[in-house]
C-alpha cells in the first residue's frame, strides 16, 4: 500500500502519548529523497508536482513530490503512466553522483550521535541511541536534534520513529511522514499496531496479502490473534516472525539489520528481450556496476540474487551463495548465469527487466580471499581496479571491459553498447575479464 494509504490508516496517533521510555531505536526516512535533492537547486519548483525519473518509454518514476503522489503517481510506476496522472509535474531526470552525496552528509551527521547505526539505503537507516542518551537526551529529544540539523545543514526534511523495536520503528516513521516524528510507547504498541491493514508490516507483498485474505486476515490484529503454529505452517519460515511483528516484537537489532546491507543494480529494456546472449550480456553489466560499488565501499558479497522480470511483470528471483566472497564482476556473473539460462528455458515469455544484488556483505580485507593456483599473473581483479582508477578520473564512460564493449544495442536500453567517448583498452582482448 502507498504511504499516503497508510498514513491514513489506523487509530488515533494523538493517543499515542509521548512516553519515549525504553524507546531507542529509532528509524529515519528521508522524505521524498531524491525529489528533495533536485528541488535544492530548483526551489521555485517547491510545492508544485514533480518526478524524478527517465523519459524513455520504458523511464520509470524513481521518486514524486508529494503534490505529484496527490495524483496516485509512486515510485516505480511507468513514467508515461505517471505523466497522463499528472500531465503538469516536471520532470527530472536524476543526477549522477549528487544523492549519494548528500546520503553521505546525512548518515555523517547521524554518525555524530552514535556509531550504533544501519545504513539500510541511500534515504534509510536504522539508528540504536541507547549510548548516547545520558549525553545527548531522551530519544525523542535525540530525534528531534537530529531531524534539525539535517534540516539546517542538508536542506533535506527526515521523518522519525521512535520504538522500541525496529519493525515498530519503521512502521511509525512511515506513519510520521511528511516531516515528523512519532513516539510509539512501549505500552502503547498494540493500539499502534492492530488497527492497521496486514500489507503495513515489512515483508507482506501481494502473494502474501492474497494468502491471509483467503483466511480473512486483513489488519494486523486479525494476524496478531491468529495461532502461532498456523501461520507458521500457512506462510513456512518467515510466518513466525511476521506473527511476531504483528505483536510488535523483533529479535533484530541494529548491527544484525547491517548485515542485510546489500548493493544492487537493475535495468529495464528498452523493449523486451528474448535473446539469451543479449541477457548474459546485460547480466555482466550489472555485475560490472555492482562489483564496482562493492570495492568502492571496501566490501566482498558471500551471495548473489537475480532479478528477472518478464514482459507481463511476472517476477522470479533466485539466489546463490557464492564458494568465497568476491568483488569482481565476472565472479558475481558466472555464479548467476545457471539460474538465468534456467529461467530463460523455462519461460517463453521475453524479458522486461534484469536485476543482480549483492548480499551478505563482508569487509574484503576480513573476506579470507586467496589466489587460486591456476589464477593468472594478472588476476581479474587487478584488472577491474585497473579500470576503477581510470573511471574514477575520467569517469565512468571513459572506459570499459571488453566484453561489454560489441556493438549498438538494437533493443533500446542502455544495454550492450559502447558509451559515447568510451575507450576499448589492450587492443582485441581487451580488459576481459
Amino acid at each position: 500500500m502507498s504511504r499516503k494509504q497508510l498514513a491514513r490508516s489506523g487509530g488515533d496517533l494523538h493517543a499515542l502519548g509521548t512516553d519515549d521510555t525504553g524507546c531507542t531505536i529509532l528509524h529515519l526516512d528521508m522524505d521524498s529523497f531524491f525529489v528533495s535533492v533536485e528541488l535544492l537547486t530548483r526551489p521555485e519548483l517547491r510545492g508544485t508536482p514533480v518526478i524524478v525519473g527517465g523519459r524513455g518509454g520504458r523511464g520509470v518514476v524513481v521518486s514524486a513530490s508529494y503534490e505529484a503522489r496527490e495524483y496516485g503517481v509512486h515510485a516505480a510506476m511507468p513514467m508515461a503512466r505517471a505523466v497522463t496522472l499528472c500531465p503538469q509535474a516536471t520532470v527530472i531526470p536524476p543526477s549522477r553522483g549528487q544523492y549519494s552525496a548528500y546520503s553521505r552528509r546525512v548518515f555523517g551527521l547521524i554518525a555524530e550521535v552514535t556509531e550504533d547505526f544501519a545504513k539500510v539505503s541511500v534515504d534509510e537507516g536504522y539508528i540504536d541511541v541507547a549510548s548516547a542518551v545520558r549525553r545527548l537526551g531522551s530519544p525523542a529529544t535525540i530525534a528531534a536534534g537530529l531531524r534539525e540539523r539535517i534540516r539546517r545543514e542538508t536542506g533535506l526534511v527526515a521523518s522519525v520513529g521512535v520504538a522500541n523495536t525496529l519493525v515498530v520503528a519503521k512502521l511509525a516513521s512511515t506513519r510520521a511522514k511528511p516531516d515528523g516524528l512519532l513516539v510509539v510507547p512501549v505500552a502503547r504498541v498494540d493500539d499502534f499496531l492492530r488497527p492497521m491493514p496486514v500489507e503495513a508490516l515489512p515483508g507482506v507483498g501481494a502473494k502474501t496479502q492474497s494468502t491471509l485474505a483467503r483466511y480473512g486476515i486483513r489488519t494486523i490484529a486479525d494476524l496478531a490473534d491468529a495461532d502461532e503454529d498456523w501461520v507458521s505452517r500457512t506462510l513456512g519460515a518467515w510466518g513466525r516472525s511476521l506473527w511476531n511483528h504483528a505483536h510488535g516484537r523483533d529479535s533484530r537489532t541494529v548491527h544484525m539489520h547491517a548485515k542485510d546491507h546489500s548493493v544492487s543494480a537493475e535495468h529495464t529494456f528498452g523493449h523486451d528481450v528474448r535473446d539469451l546472449g543479449k541477457l548474459e550480456l546485460e547480466l555482466l553489466r550489472l555485475a560490472d556496476t555492482v562489483a564496482y560499488r562493492l570495492r568502492k565501499e571496501g566490501k566482498a558479497a558471500g551471495g548473489v540474487g537475480l532479478k528477472y522480470r518478464l514482459a507481463d511483470f511476472t517476477t522470479y528471483s533466485r539466489s546463490v551463495t557464492l564458494p568465497a566472497p568476491t568483488d569482481v564482476a565476472r565472479e558475481l556473473q558466472e555464479a548467476l548465469l545457471p539460474a538465468l539460462r534456467t529461467l530463460y528455458d523455462s519461460h517463453s515469455a521475453a524479458v522486461r527487466l534484469l536485476g543482480l544484488r549483492a548480499a551478505d556483505l563482508v569487509d574484503f580485507e576480513a573476506s579470507g580471499r586467496q589466489a587460486t593456483l591456476d589464477e593468472p599473473e594478472r588476476s581479474p581483479r587487478e584488472a577491474e581496479l585497473a579500470l576503477d582508477a581510470v573511471r574514477d578520473r575520467f569517469g565512468r564512460a571513459a572506459i570499459g571491459s571488453a566484453s561489454l564493449l560489441r556493438g549498438p544495442d538494437p533493443d533500446g536500453g542502455h544495454g550492450t553498447g559502447t558509451a559515447p567517448g568510451q575507450k576499448r583498452l589492450g587492443g582485441e582482448r581487451g580488459l576481459d575479464h
